[in-house]
């Protein structure tokens, strides 16, 4: 399976691959490969019948490729020409065996996770949603938007809050002033939606829980903000069409029960 996954894998990076590309089918006689070239080409036509493409030649990835996980997502690895490739890998069937990989690396990693040192947003019975995120991040506050209209719509999850503190200077502080605050969720919401608290709250039970939220972020290997887990998959970044289709599956669910 293994070997089977990388030489799938090269077969799709080279057909993606431009730069070097050429058809094989007017391959000047002098070039080394016309023959595997001809015949890689010919495979791909007829492994990925639905797959139309017009370049197709070399592509500067050399030797084996591996797969690894960083920071929750699948990359690969080619040592023997150095390459690095960010990339989604297809099986014949059209499966992304890539996500597949991913969402099994997020099942295993959830383990790492205490729900009762989350805090909580939403109501109990709701459909969950773990979240980690960081009171400066833009993109964060526009999921904490989304999350506002989609209640107003009827449409609410219940949302297991850790925070990110590494990547912006005043994450921490922000986190452990909403941490410390009389009412939490009114103090997310407010920090979220741009207040600037003229002093930030500190305080021994907000500042612990910062610094377990950063051992979570460590064992789970979040490195970017929002970074979401949904139903056992992984979400990297604010990907509306994803908690869309996600909410819309918790709905029909919802009102199919008798």
């Amino acid at each position: 399976m293994r070997r089977a996954a990388e030489l799938l894998a090269a077969s799709l990076l080279i057909a993606g691959t431009s730069a070097f590309a050429q058809d094989a089918s007017v391959a000047p006689a002098t070039d080394p490969l016309p023959a595997a070239a001809a015949d890689a080409q010919r495979q791909l036509r007829q492994t990925f019948t639905n797959l139309s493409f017009e370049d197709f030649g070399p592509a500067p990835v050399k030797g084996p490729i591996y797969q690894a996980t960083a920071g929750g997502r699948i990359i690969y690895f080619a040592p023997e020409s150095e390459h690095l490739l960010f990339a989604a890998v297809y099986d014949k069937n059209g499966l992304n065996v890539t996500a597949m990989a991913q969402d099994a690396s997020a099942r295993k990693r959830l383990g790492a996770i205490d729900p009762n040192e989350a805090l909580v947003i939403g109501p109990a019975g709701a459909p969950k949603v773990i979240e980690f995120t960081d009171p400066d991040c833009p993109y964060c506050q526009a999921l904490e938007r989304f999350w506002a209209v989609k209640a107003a719509e009827g449409k609410v999850v219940q949302r297991l809050i850790y925070f990110v503190s590494g990547i912006h200077l005043d994450a921490a502080a922000k986190a452990e002033h909403i941490l410390c605050s009389p009412d939490k969720v009114a103090a997310f919401r407010s920090v979220y939606a741009g207040a600037r608290p003229a002093e930030l709250l500190k305080c021994a039970a907000g500042a612990d829980k910062v610094t377990k939220d950063a051992l979570t972020v460590k064992k789970m290997g979040v490195s970017g903000t929002p970074t979401l887990f949904v139903d056992g998959k992984l979400i990297s970044g604010f990907q509306q069409a994803e908690l869309e289709a996600f909410l819309e599956q918790k709905q029909g669910n919802a009102d199919a029960r008798p």
